[in-house]
C-alpha cells in the first residue's frame, strides 16, 4: 500500500473538485482510516496487506528468457574449459589414471556446487528477483535490525517489497538466533565486514576474469602459426581489453542479442568436439563417475592433489553469475538453461579432453586446441574469441551493478551512473569504474603475461565468494526458511567442507599470485570501510543536532523573518527531525521560502522500492509555515538521476498527501460516521461541519501556495559539509577522518552531479561537522 493513498478498502467519493462532497454513507471505523503516513510518531500496521510476489510467466516468455539467460549468465563458467586441464596439471601428468581423478573430481564438484547448490538452492534466496551477495545481506537486514544506522522505521514494512515471512512462535530457534543479531554489535560489524568482502571479491573477479578468458582464446592462435610468440599474445590481449572497455559507455543493450546465439554456438561446439573425443579416444573414461578414482588421486598424488585442487576450482569460476544475475531474468528460466544446455555441454567438453589427454599425455598445457579437429580449428578460435568477449563483458557489468549497490549501503565513495538501455533498467555504466578496472586489467595482464598465474589468484577470488554466500545461506536458513536443523547440517558437511577445502587449496598459492584478488580486496576494503565509518559519524552528528521543533516554531513568530517566493528542498539523509543544515541556514540568511520539504534520502535493505511508494510526508508545525518533512526511499538497485523526475514527483505526491490526509479527515467527520463505535449527536456533528469547512479552506490555500511556489521556482539546498576530527581525537582517528575520507572525497563526484540536480537552481551551505 502506497504511503500516500488510504487503504483500498475505503471507497472515497469525490466530486470533480475532488474536496466539496462528503463521503458516502458507509460506516467506517479509526483504524481503517489511518492513513500510513511514515512520519508519524506512532506506526501503526495495516491488516490485509498483499505482498507482491513474483509474477506468472507464461512458458513460452520463460523459455526466451531461458535462451537470453545464456548469454549473460554462463559466459564465465562456458569459457573455463580453456585453462582447466592446463591450470591443473601445471607439472605435467604423471600417471595416466590421474586424469580419471581429476576428470571425477571435476564432474562432481560441477554437479554439487554450480548445480545443487546454486541451482536447486541458493536461487531461492532471491530478494524479490535480485541475487548476489548484497541481496543476502539485505534479506538478514530486513528480517532482524542488524544495520548499523538508525534509521529503520517500521514503515519501511509497509512497502510491498520488504516483507518477509516471520517465523512462527514455535520456532524457538529462528527467534533466538535473530535476538543475538540485534544485540550483538560484533554481529552486526562482522555481517557488514562480509558483505564488503565479498563485493571485494567479486570486483576483484571482474578485473581476473577478463585477463585470464581473453588470453586464453588468444592464446590459441598459436596453434596456427609458429611466428607468434608469448609477448604478442599478450599485447594483442591487452588491445582487445582495452577496445572491450571502451566500448562500455555504449552499453550491453545493444549487443546483447548477438551474447546468446555466440554461447549457444560456443556450447554446441565444446560439447559436440567433446562426444567427438569420447568415442574417438577413450570412452573408458566414463569410469571416472566412479568416486574410488579420486581417492585413488590423492593417494599417489598427496599434497600435489590437494595443490591441484586449485586449477579444478576454475571449472566453476563464474558460478556466482547464476545467482547475481537472476535479477535479469527469473528462477525457472536459469534453472532450465543450466541443465539443458550448460550443463550436459560442459560434462561433454570436460569428458571428451580427458579422452584426449588420456592418449596425449605430453600436451596437456595446450589441451583445449590441440583437442580440436583440425577442420574446425579456425572456427572455434572466432567462437573462442568472442565467447571470451561475453565473459569478460558479464563480469564488468556485474561489477558496476554491485557497486551501484554499495552505493546504497554509504559503502562506496560517490560515483556516477549512467543507465545505457531504456528497456533493462539493470544495465549500467559507471565511467570512473570502467577506468579503472581497464588500467588494472591491462596491468595484470603485462605484469603476469601468464595464465596460469593468472589462475592462481582467480581461484581465490572464486572460492572466497562461494564461501561467504554459503555462510550467509546458513543464516537464512536458520532464521527466515527456518529449514530443519539436520538438512542445514548436512548441507554445511557436504558443500560447506568441499568449499572449505578448495580454499585451503588456492590459499596455497599465494605467492604464485594468490596475492592479487587479497591485495584487490585489501584496498578496496579499505576505501569502503573509510567511507562508510565516515558516514554513519556524520549521520550521528546529524542526529544529535539536528534543528528542534521550537526553535521552529521561535522562527515562525519573528518578525525579522520575510518569506520569498518559491519551494525550498533541503537535502539531507537523516530520517528523524529537521538537519543541522537549516539551523545554519537561518542563522545566516534571514529569509525562507514559501514552502520548505526538507528531503530525505534513505535506502532500504531491499532491491527496488515501487516508484508509488517512494515518498513519504508529514506536516510540521506551526502550519503556517507551510514546511513538510518528507522521506525519498530507494531500494539498492534503484538508480537517482534524471531518468526518474524526481522534483515533478515529489510535488505530485505532496499535494496527494495533502488532498489524501483532508480526505480523511472528511470521512471521520462526516454525519453518519463512528469513531470508537460511538454514534454522534447533532451538536456534534454540526461542530464536525464547521471544522470540515476550517480544513477545506486550509487545503485550498495549502495546494494554491504550493502551486506558486512551485511556478515561482524551485531550489535546491545542498549541504557541502567538511568533516574533521573532533578535538581531542587520537591519531588513528585523525588519519581516518582528516586525511582518508578528505582525500576520498576531493577526488570523487560532489551530491549535485550524483542527483544531477540542475546547476542555475542549486544552492550549497557550507557547514562542518566536528566528528
Amino acid at each position: 500500500m502506497s504511503e500516500n493513498n488510504i487503504d483500498q478498502s475505503i471507497d472515497i467519493e469525490k466530486s470533480s473538485d475532488q474536496f466539496s462532497k462528503p463521503l458516502s454513507g458507509k460506516k467506517l471505523s479509526w483504524h481503517k482510516l489511518r492513513r500510513n503516513d511514515s512520519l508519524e510518531i506512532e506506526s501503526r500496521k495495516f491488516p490485509g496487506h498483499q505482498i507482491h510476489g513474483s509474477k506468472a510467466f507464461s512458458w513460452s516468455v520463460i523459455l526466451h528468457l531461458a535462451f537470453q539467460s545464456i548469454g549473460i549468465v554462463y559466459g564465465d563458467i562456458g569459457t573455463s574449459p580453456l585453462y582447466v586441464y592446463s591450470s591443473t596439471f601445471t607439472d605435467g601428468i604423471g600417471h595416466n589414471d590421474d586424469i580419471l581423478g581429476v576428470l571425477a573430481l571435476i564432474l562432481y564438484t560441477i554437479t554439487l556446487i554450480p548445480l545443487v547448490k546454486y541451482v536447486l538452492i541458493v536461487l531461492r534466496a532471491n530478494d524479490n528477483g535480485d541475487g548476489g551477495t548484497f541481496a543476502l545481506y539485505s534479506l538478514v537486514c530486513r528480517y532482524a535490525k542488524v544495520g548499523l544506522i538508525p534509521s529503520q522505521q517500521a514503515e519501511d514494512r509497509e512497502v510491498s517489497n520488504f516483507q518477509l515471512e516471520l517465523p512462527s512462535k514455535s520456532m524457538k530457534r529462528a527467534t533466538k538466533l535473530k535476538s543475538k543479531l540485534e544485540n550483538s554489535k560484533f554481529a552486526k560489524f562482522f555481517l557488514l565486514f562480509a558483505t564488503m568482502l565479498g563485493t571485494s571479491m567479486v570486483i576483484g573477479d571482474g578485473v581476473l576474469t577478463p585477463c585470464i578468458s581473453v588470453m586464453s582464446a588468444v592464446g590459441g592462435i598459436k596453434q596456427a602459426t609458429t611466428k607468434m610468440t608469448d609477448n604478442m599474445i599478450v599485447w594483442i590481449s591487452v588491445v582487445i581489453l582495452i577496445c572491450l572497455f571502451m566500448v562500455q559507455r555504449f552499453g550491453t543493450d545493444k549487443v546483447g542479442y548477438a551474447f546468446a546465439p555466440i554461447i549457444c554456438v560456443w556450447f554446441a561446439m565444446i560439447g559436440g568436439i567433446g562426444v567427438y573425443n569420447f568415442f574417438k579416444y577413450d570412452p573408458a573414461v566414463i569410469k571416472a563417475l566412479n568416486p574410488k578414482y579420486i581417492v585413488d588421486y590423492f593417494k599417489r598424488n598427496k599434497d600435489k592433489a590437494w595443490i591441484s585442487l586449485g586449477g579444478i576450482v576454475l571449472a566453476i569460476t563464474g558460478t556466482e553469475a547464476l545467482f547475481a544475475d537472476v535479477g535479469h531474468f527469473t528462477v525457472r528460466s536459469i534453472q532450465i538453461s543450466m541443465c539443458t544446455v550448460t550443463y550436459p555441454a560442459l560434462l561433454c567438453a570436460y569428458t571428451g579432453q580427458a579422452a584426449f589427454l588420456r592418449k596425449h599425455n605430453d600436451l596437456v598445457s595446450e589441451t583445449f586446441y590441440k583437442s580440436i579437429p583440425d577442420p574446425l580449428y579456425w572456427p572455434m578460435f572466432a567462437v573462442a574469441v568472442m565467447a571470451s568477449i561475453i565473459a569478460s563483458q558479464a563480469m564488468i557489468s556485474g561489477t558496476f551493478s554491485i557497486i551501484q549497490q554499495s552505493l546504497s549501503l554509504g559503502c562506496f565513495p560517490r560515483v556516477k551512473i549512467v543507465h545505457t538501455s531504456t528497456k533493462y533498467e539493470g544495465q549500467v555504466y559507471i565511467p570512473e569504474i570502467n577506468y579503472l578496472l581497464m588500467i588494472a586489467c591491462v596491468a595484470v595482464t603485462l605484469g603476469f603475461r601468464s595464465t596460469t598465474n593468472i589462475g592462481n589468484a582467480y581461484g581465490i577470488a572464486v572460492v572466497f565468494v562461494m564461501t561467504l554466500t554459503s555462510a550467509f545461506l546458513v543464516l537464512i536458513m536458520l532464521m527466515i526458511w527456518k529449514t530443519n536443523i539436520l538438512l542445514v547440517i548436512a548441507y554445511v558437511l557436504t558443500i560447506g567442507v568441499v568449499e572449505l577445502v578448495y580454499l585451503s587449496s588456492v590459499l596455497y598459492k599465494f605467492d604464485q599470485g594468490g596475492y592479487l584478488p587479497l591485495a584487490f580486496a585489501a584496498v578496496l576494503m579499505t576505501v569502503m570501510f573509510v567511507w562508510n565509518d565516515v558516514y554513519r559519524r556524520k549521520y550521528y552528528y546529524e542526529l544529535e543536532n539536528k534543528f528542534s521543533p521550537d526553535k521552529l516554531k521561535e522562527i515562525a513568530a519573528e518578525t525579522n523573518f520575510s518569506r520569498l517566493p518559491g519551494l525550498a528542498m533541503f537535502y539531507s539523509e537523516l530520517v528523524q527531525g529537521i538537519p543541522p543544515i537549516f539551523k545554519h541556514y537561518v542563522a545566516n540568511v534571514p529569509a525562507l521560502h514559501s514552502v520548505l520539504v526538507f528531503v530525505s534520502i534513505k535506502s532500504l535493505p531491499i532491491g527496488k522500492v515501487p516508484v508509488e511508494e517512494r515518498f513519504l510526508f508529514r506536516k510540521v508545525e506551526p502550519m503556517e509555515l507551510n514546511v513538510f518533512r518528507c522521506v525519498a526511499r530507494y531500494g539498492y538497485t534503484d538508480v537517482r538521476n534524471e531518468n526518474e523526475p524526481f522534483e515533478r514527483m515529489l510535488i505530485e505526491k505532496l499535494t496527494e498527501f495533502i488532498r489524501d490526509d483532508y480526505c480523511l479527515r472528511q470521512a471521520i467527520l462526516s454525519k453518519g460516521e463512528t469513531v470508537n463505535d460511538q454514534e454522534l449527536d447533532d451538536g456534534q456533528v454540526d461542530e464536525n461541519r464547521n471544522t470540515m469547512q476550517e480544513d477545506l479552506e486550509d487545503v485550498d490555500n495549502q495546494l494554491d501556495m504550493i502551486d506558486k511556489a512551485w511556478r515561482a521556482g524551485v531550489v535546491h539546498l545542498i549541504g557541502e559539509n567538511d568533516v574533521v576530527a573532533g578535538k581531542g581525537s587520537n591519531i588513528a582517528k585523525r588519519i581516518l577522518i582528516d586525511y582518508a575520507y578528505n582525500f576520498l572525497k576531493r577526488n570523487l563526484r560532489q551530491s549535485e552531479k550524483v542527483f544531477d540536480i540542475p546547476q542555475k537552481r542549486m544552492l550549497k551551505v557550507g557547514m562542518t561537522y566536528e566528528l
